[in-house]
């Protein structure tokens, strides 16, 4: 994790839908209101899936990108 504004970083890679965001969700209950998650992810479905998440939890989601085949998710707790 070389970015300050990330609290914790959750490596997901070759996980499948649902489990990636189950895992986030598990980490987000641990964290502090402001707190930011990173996610990695290889499942072409994570940017959308985390995006539904955030929609229903109240989490900001505040990067989704893509580098190659990999997905770099940034959360927000709220």
């Amino acid at each position: 994790m070389t970015e300050p504004d990330i609290t914790q970083e959750l490596d997901t890679t070759g996980l499948l839908c649902p489990l990636p965001v189950l895992k986030a969700r598990r980490a987000l209950n641990t964290m502090h209101s402001g707190q930011r998650l990173r996610v990695i992810a290889t499942d072409a479905k994570a940017p959308g899936d985390f995006a539904a998440f955030c929609q229903q939890s109240g989490d900001l989601l505040v990067e989704a990108s893509q580098d190659g085949e990999r997905f770099r998710i940034v959360v927000q707790k709220a």
